[in-house]
Formats: C-alpha cells, structure tokens, sequence
C-alpha cells in the first residue's frame, strides 16, 4: 500500500509526518509542536460475532488498538459503517451503541461518520489521539536482551470460526467475546512505565506476521517459547477439529520464509500461530530490567520470547523460556 503513495508523496518533504510514509506503522503520527503529534489509524470488518452489540464493541476496541499500540491516547472517532438496505435497522443501532459506548470507556467521543449501503454489514472507525513525542512507540526499536510480552491470550480466530460453523462452545465464545472487547489502554499504560520503545497489536497477521513486522523494521530476531503462549479456553480443541479462517494460509504463505519452528512444535501449534486474531492484545519488546514495572500494572500479561541479534527472523522453540 505505500509504494504507490511514495509515487506521489516523497517523506522528505513532510517532516512533521513522523510515521506514515517511511515504514508500515499501526497509525501515521503527525508533529504539531515540540512535544506533542496527533496518531490517526483506520480499520472496519464484517461481523466475527453474532450479537451486533458486541460484534460493534468489538470492532470499536479494535480500531482504537492501533492509537494505544502507538503509545498514544484516543481523542475522537468516525463512524464507518457498510450496511443492507434490507435488514432490519435495529442491528444497526445495536452495532453503532457498541461502538459508541467502547469509545466512550476509552476517554474518547464519536464525533460523525459515513455509510453506504452494502450486501454485507461492516463497522469500523477511523480514530484520532494524541501521543507526546517523548512516548511514541511504533513497530521498529526492539534491541537485543529485551523481553518480549504479550498482554492478551490468542486464539479469537479460531474460536470466531468455529462460532460460524455452530461447533463452538458458547462458554468459550463467551470468554473470547470478552476479551475482544478489552481496551488495550492498560496495556498501554504498562508499557509506558516500562519504557518501551517498539510494540505492535496482534491482528489479522496472527502473532508471527506481526512479530516478523517488529524484528524486520528493529533490524533484530524474535525467539518464540511455545509453551509460554496463552491461549484461549476452548482455542486449541478448536484447531484440533480444523476450526481455521482463509486468513491462517495466506499468513503462512507470505510470512514463513522468516520463521522457522523447533523440530517439538507441531503442525497444529504452528498453524495456530499463523492465524489471525481479532481486537488481539499488545506484543511488547521491553528492556529486561523494566520487566516487573510492566507486570505489577498488568500482572496477566505473559513473557513469551526474546529479543536477539539478527534480520527480521521469528524462531519459535518447544520451550517456556
């Protein structure tokens, strides 16, 4: 998506733009003083849940990951919103109170939006915040000997898709739904007290596609420990039974020339790592000495890897570390 609009727009010439057209961030960052930019990102998606308010919350706490993974705090948001002139428009109130009341819970208003109308419904934001130059994060920065964490556990994905094919169990859709639902802003919070510089949110490229973001734009090596990952209730029995999205296959294709697996990780524990997740949690690279400052204001978190000397490469070892 950026080399066409380095065709037109040369970095070069907007220095204020500090993130946007350089590398591929979470949100384009924008200078307006000497201490402070504003963060502006974008993201909407078809329904992962059957309930339109929480299908809305959802969406809403998605988008507004983005400002947080930037070390940023939200401002405002835009509606974005694709839905049928057929369907009853109750589902769509439902979706927008969801979305509304997710921005409100993150000190945020929604300020307007836009629709149009489409087969199938789709709800997203287009989110503002702000960021002091002092705290910005992007997905470059991790050195080696930092500790890499993960502040929410994974498996949306594969739950999502077995909640589409009617063989999820509704007490795992529950816990799933919740954590979707979850502002990263904690998150956020802790990453600041610890200092960290290069931290990411964990999406629609699964943890391996963006942990290989962060190692390839730090100029560095992640290592994985498998059995420290948290997963979901209910996530691995759903991969077991072959719950996985398209989005799981067009990771491996496109990422696996930068990871390699232990010869102990399965073929199941790998493809679960390449499938996408939903509203996922924070993946933080924070210096080793700052690790219990991140823990004592998010204590769930969990220490999931390493950060080593190297070129962009993902290893994912049979270990806890």
């Amino acid at each position: 998506m950026l080399q066409p609009l380095r065709e037109i727009f040369n970095a070069a010439d907007y220095p204020d733009l500090l993130v946007g057209l350089h590398a591929a961030d979470d949100a384009a960052v924008y200078r307006l003083d000497d201490k402070q930019a504003i963060v502006t990102t974008t993201d909407f998606f078809p329904p992962v849940v059957d309930d339109p308010y929480d299908f809305g919350a959802i969406a809403a706490a998605n988008a507004l990951s983005d400002i947080y993974a930037m070390g940023g705090k939200p401002l405002y948001a835009i509606n974005l919103v694709a839905f049928p002139s057929d369907l009853d428009l109750t589902y769509l109130r439902s979706i927008l109170r969801g979305g509304a009341e997710k921005v409100a819970e993150a000190g945020a208003v929604i300020a307007g939006g836009h629709s149009v109308n489409d087969k199938e419904p789709k709800y997203g934001l287009a989110v503002t915040g702000t960021v002091e130059l002092s705290s910005i994060k992007t997905k470059g920065g991790s050195e080696p000997g930092e500790v890499l964490i993960l502040t929410k556990p994974l498996g949306t994905g594969v739950v999502t898709t077995a909640l589409k094919q009617e063989k999820a169990r509704s007490e795992d859709v529950a816990v799933a739904i919740e954590s979707m639902k979850t502002l990263n802003s904690k998150a956020a919070e802790a990453a600041e007290a610890a200092n960290v510089k290069s931290m990411t949110d964990i999406t629609g490229f699964g943890l391996l596609g963006h942990a290989h973001e962060m190692a390839h734009l730090g100029n560095v090596n992640f290592r994985l420990y498998l059995r420290a990952l948290p997963w979901l209730p209910g996530a691995v029995d759903n991969g077991k039974n072959g719950a996985f999205p398209g989005g799981m296959a067009n990771n491996l294709n496109y990422f696996s020339p930068w990871v390699m697996f232990e010869s102990g990780v399965t073929t199941l524990m790998q493809d679960m790592l390449w499938t996408p997740e939903t509203s996922g949690g924070l993946l933080a690279a924070v210096p080793e000495s700052k690790v219990s400052d991140f823990l004592d204001i998010l204590p769930g978190a969990a220490i999931v890897g390493e950060v080593l000397p190297g070129d962009g490469h993902i290893e994912v070892v049979d270990s806890t570390g």
